[in-house]
């Protein structure tokens, strides 16, 4: 289960592991994928983008939204197509934010 919601113009989702521990996760960047006809989320734990010396490990995930937008329930990548599909978008993400 993953609960959205916005906190200095960052959005964020909390994460509830299997034992049923809440993390709250900062979403890098969400994508519409029609190939496989569902949305994916890219997001970390808050907090990981402030020590620049350790790399940041990058959680994905596919998601359904409720109707009104505002939660929705997280998936597991089912597929290795669909993770090339995710790893191919993730550096095309990381290459535009390098050129800024």
């Amino acid at each position: 289960m993953a609960h959205n919601h916005d906190h200095e113009n960052h959005q964020h989702i909390t994460v509830v592991d299997e034992d049923g521990n809440e993390q709250l996760h900062e979403v890098l960047f969400t994508f519409e994928s029609e190939d496989f006809g569902k949305s994916y989320v890219l997001y970390y734990p808050v907090g990981a983008e402030e020590d620049e010396d350790e790399s940041i490990e990058i959680h994905a995930s596919s998601f359904v939204t409720n109707e009104d937008g505002t939660e929705g329930d997280l998936q597991p990548i089912e597929t290795d197509e669909e993770w090339d599909m995710i790893e191919e978008m993730l550096n095309t993400f990381l290459d535009e934010e390098e050129e800024e």
